[in-house]
């Protein structure tokens, strides 16, 4: 894989020159690909490291973990419903992604799109994050909120 890096980047100074002769641009000067030689001496010196579990976690079991699922499945009184809210589900996650791919092909739509979001943001910080009063009123919704979801309001 190191082979086909190292040659993908001998070959990206040449095809970026052809490019530029080929359109009606001034000529560029070269560019550099010493950072993405670093960049792959980086990556491979991450791939060398290795992370070890502490001994205090136990490793999951796998049977254990179907065993556990099974008997939840077979305490199901409608299995109907929940493979129809299942399947819904799905459908829904799909269809949304379908819309989603539809948005992001418009022009314009995801940049602006994104400034509402980065404007949203920047509201909801001063709303609620920046002042001391403000944090506390949005702690005690958060937990009137969690008591609704639980039912223990």
């Amino acid at each position: 894989m190191a082979a086909a890096l190292s040659a993908t980047a001998v070959m990206l100074p040449r095809l970026s020159i052809m490019a530029i002769r080929c359109s009606g641009l001034p000529q560029l000067p070269a560019r550099s690909f010493s950072t993405t030689i670093k960049q792959l001496s980086v990556t491979r010196r991450s791939s060398m490291f290795q992370i070890k579990a502490s001994e205090g976690t136990s490793p999951v079991d796998a049977n254990e973990l179907f065993d556990d699922l099974k008997e939840k499945w077979d305490a199901l009184e409608n299995k109907p419903t929940v493979i129809v809210y299942g399947g819904g589900a799905v459908v829904a996650i799909w269809l949304f992604s379908i819309f989603i791919s539809a948005v992001n092909s418009v022009p314009l739509l995801p940049k602006i799109l994104e400034l509402v979001g980065l404007g949203y943001t920047g509201w909801f910080v001063y709303r609620y994050l920046l002042f001391k009063s403000s944090r506390r009123e949005l702690a005690t919704d958060i937990e009137s909120i969690k008591k609704k979801f639980t039912g223990t309001e």
